[in-house]
């Protein structure tokens, strides 16, 4: 399933549409092509769009709706009540390979008629059907007269047929009406493919300086004042401060996230803490967004003192004149983390002034063609189905393809594009199965039940060869509290072009987030509670779209719970640092076979080499670099042919406990009974315990380093210092090639001439005291 994916002739070349197939001026690729429909097989469709009817005749009142029939495919239109002169204006798509009749009638109805009444019936011929491929222009609809039973006309419907591709304008909002059920208007809504605008994102910074004037209604009260803050559902408060003045201060900075446009305000309250469970409400300021100030570097910001409002059903105090002091603005110069930073797709700061001077230096492709073997996650008609859509992330872009109902081999052929601005990003793409339609179609009522993720692809971008196309399948891993499953392969395309092979090679020079995180860098506890509100955030605004972008989804393509404690990621992370220090090891073990002679030859080269090293030392830095040039035209032959994915082995999710999962997806807090809890609770004992032994051992060793220089131990310091002066004589009067040559033919010398115990450095250094004494 891998290799370079051919390009279509004439026929299949598509122009220069968009993912939605609407045509657009589209970033121009080196050799003047721009990005089409090239990364995915052409599928044709046949295309009806009912627009409206005219003077319908019926004995009474009726809402009249278009039922579409095609050989045993059926779909209907809305209903409009009461009226002859319905406009609907939908359109439906039946996948070509799949028609097997030749005729395609329509049926004007209404609802609550029966199986066998209409309005009009209008029958049309397929060999008659134009084909239309984009850039030619919509096809016109036409008037058409509908006959009821009787052979007498019953009005006329607008009606336009034509074959096309998935390049169609009109895809993204066709019904596929060739499922193994009708689909109606409010199922087609939740299906339908998607482009999803991710708002732009800015950090809120408050700085609460100090509140004046504060009046109680006793007198004699001393105040315990705290100031609350809060954005949304986001809520942030400063300590309290005790005082007898009418002035208490803090000058605590409160950061929140808050996305474009803002719709919402700061709420700012001054509380008094009258007992331990009862806090009182002094004052309060409402503050709009507009009143902030905007800025991308680190200059001062001027403070700003605005009255305090008393609550409602508070009791009034006279004269009330409270203030409090703060300094608000919007940070623009942060990149606001959504994703974990290892998972970047963006890293351009929030303020769109920043970005000016810094053109993208490419475009990545992304073709979705089809997923196969998925499993089957609920039955229908005795046999398993699933109703699986892809989400592809990158970016402030996200695209959705169609839900692909009842079929566990489901073919998508969508392609969507992205500026690149930093190839050492990351695109993902997950699929999931939609719980919204039910077991015969329809959605489901109720209580909405989560999107089940079947599996997600990661793709570095600069692990893609430029102008390539990487075609794949990849496997869809899911991991549960259960165990792991493979829920199927996800077939992709993706190509990344390069605009300005400079501008390329110069981003790796550039730090990898804007300035402002190294300037005045955020806290990891910060940066950790800012990126969970940021992903609510996203959540609530794609929720609020045309097809609601559901928040399960945002939360999975975002890593929204990638930080929760993981004994299975811990032993991954533990098994990728032995696994990463390979290398070191076997240089180690290479060079104590080299001193113990087991290869005889090669210890005699490795002394001739080192020899020749020592006595031109110029030849040092030379030879390194041009051992690693070697090493890695080597390397070449063995490169990887395709992107990473993900690798049950190294997740370590293969030889995972069920309990060790179970601890993995529980909730916070636990719900767990009491004895599970505790039996989790001593195996972190016990795995604390020996980190921290490891811990102590490394500790021991820099102090032993440390104190032999400090004279805690003075025998040992006068020996050791005694050293130091012979090793400073001798190396001042013997040549440094002398002293080099002897201290490393001492080390690999013959083991005839060593013994078993080991030797007097390491006896010596072991023997260093160290603050082991003073634990408890």
């Amino acid at each position: 399933m891998a290799g370079v994916l051919p390009r279509f002739g004439p026929l299949g070349s598509l122009p220069p549409y968009d993912e939605f197939g609407i045509k657009e001026t589209r970033p121009r690729l080196p050799g003047g092509r721009t990005a089409g429909y090239d990364l995915v097989e052409r599928m044709e469709y046949l295309y009806v769009r009912v627009v409206k009817a005219r003077e319908l005749r019926w004995s009474k009142e009726f809402d009249p709706f278009a039922e579409l029939k095609l050989g045993s495919y059926s779909c209907s239109t809305r209903h409009i009540e009461k009226t002859v002169g319905p406009e609907w204006n939908d359109v439906f798509a039946f996948s070509r390979e799949r028609i097997q009749a030749s005729f395609m009638e329509v049926h004007v109805r209404g609802r609550g008629f029966a199986a066998d009444e209409y309005v009009g019936r209008a029958r049309f011929d397929l060999g008659d059907v134009p084909v239309r491929v984009p850039p030619d222009s919509a096809l016109a609809p036409q008037w058409h007269h509908v006959f009821d039973k009787n052979g007498e006309r019953g009005g006329e419907v607008m009606v336009a047929l034509w074959v096309g591709t998935q390049a169609d304008e009109c895809f993204p909002l066709a019904v596929h009406a060739d499922a193994a059920f009708p689909v109606d208007a409010d199922l087609a809504a939740h299906i339908r493919c998607k482009q999803y605008a991710v708002p732009r994102l800015w950090y809120v910074r408050v700085n609460v300086i100090e509140a004046r004037d504060i009046e109680f209604a006793d007198k004699a009260r001393v105040g315990e004042l705290f100031v609350r803050s809060r954005v949304s559902t986001q809520v942030l408060r400063t300590k309290t401060c005790v005082s007898r003045l009418p002035s208490y201060g803090w000058n605590e900075d409160h950061l929140f996230v808050a996305a474009e446009p803002f719709e919402d305000h700061l709420i700012i309250s001054v509380e008094d803490r009258v007992k331990v469970d009862k806090e009182e409400v002094i004052g309060h300021v409402h503050i709009p967004f507009t009143d902030f100030e905007r800025r991308w570097d680190a200059r001062p910001i001027r403070p700003r003192w605005y009255n305090l409002v008393q609550p409602e059903g508070a009791k009034k105090i006279e004269k009330f004149s409270s203030k409090v002091c703060v300094r608000l603005c919007l940070e623009g110069g942060y990149r606001v983390l959504s994703e974990p930073i290892h998972y970047l797709s963006d890293v351009r700061p929030a303020a769109r002034e920043l970005w000016h001077g810094r053109p993208p230096i490419g475009l990545v492709e992304l073709g979705i063609h089809n997923a196969f073997g998925l499993r089957a996650l609920r039955a229908r008609n005795g046999r398993g189905s699933c109703d699986a859509y892809c989400v592809a992330k990158y970016g402030s872009k996200w695209f959705r393809t169609q839900t692909v109902i009842d079929s566990l081999a489901p073919r998508f052929h969508q392609q969507c594009f992205w500026e690149v601005h930093d190839h050492c990003t990351v695109l993902t793409v997950a699929v999931f199965h939609n719980c919204q339609i039910g077991d015969r179609g329809g959605l489901v009522t109720g209580d909405p039940v989560k999107d089940v993720l079947l599996g997600k692809v990661r793709i570095r971008l600069s692990t893609l060869e430029t102008g390539r196309i990487h075609t794949h399948a990849y496997p869809l891993i899911s991991l549960h509290g259960g165990g792991i499953k493979k829920m199927g392969e996800l077939h992709l395309a993706v190509r990344f072009s390069s605009t300005s092979t400079l501008g390329l090679l110069q981003t790796y020079g550039r730090p990898h987030l804007p300035p402002m995180h190294y300037h005045c860098p955020l806290s990891v506890v910060q940066q950790e509670t800012l990126r969970r509100e940021a992903v609510a955030v996203i959540a609530h605004r794609l929720g609020r779209a045309d097809l609601p972008l559901r928040r399960e989804c945002v939360e999975h393509l975002c890593e929204a719970h990638a930080h929760r404690w993981s004994m299975r990621r811990s032993k991954a992370h533990f098994f990728r640092i032995m696994s990463a220090l390979a290398p070191l090891f076997a240089a180690v073990k290479w060079f104590y076979d080299i001193c113990r002679w087991r290869n005889p030859v090669t210890t005699v080269a490795v002394h001739i080499i080192y020899a020749m090293l020592v006595c031109c030392p110029n030849l040092i830095l030379p030879t390194f670099f041009l051992y690693k040039f070697c090493l890695g035209l080597w390397n070449y032959r063995r490169r990887p042919r395709h992107p990473w994915h993900v690798d049950t082995k190294v997740s370590h999710a293969e030889t995972a406990h069920l309990d060790e999962l179970d601890e993995e997806f529980d909730e916070f807090p636990t719900a767990r009974p009491h004895e599970v809890v505790r039996m989790r609770y001593d195996r972190l004992r016990s795995l604390g315990a020996r980190i921290q032994e490891m811990v102590g051992d490394v500790a021991a060793h820099v102090e032993r380093a440390r104190c032999v220089m400090t004279w805690r131990d003075p025998r040992a310091t006068t020996m050791y210092m005694l050293l130091c002066l012979c090793c400073a004589v001798v190396t001042f009067v013997a040549p440094f090639q002398a002293v080099a040559l002897l201290t490393g033919f001492y080390l690999m010398r013959h083991p005839s001439l060593r013994q078993r115990l080991p030797d007097v450095p390491s006896n010596f250094f072991r023997r260093l005291p160290c603050k082991v004494d003073c634990l408890l």
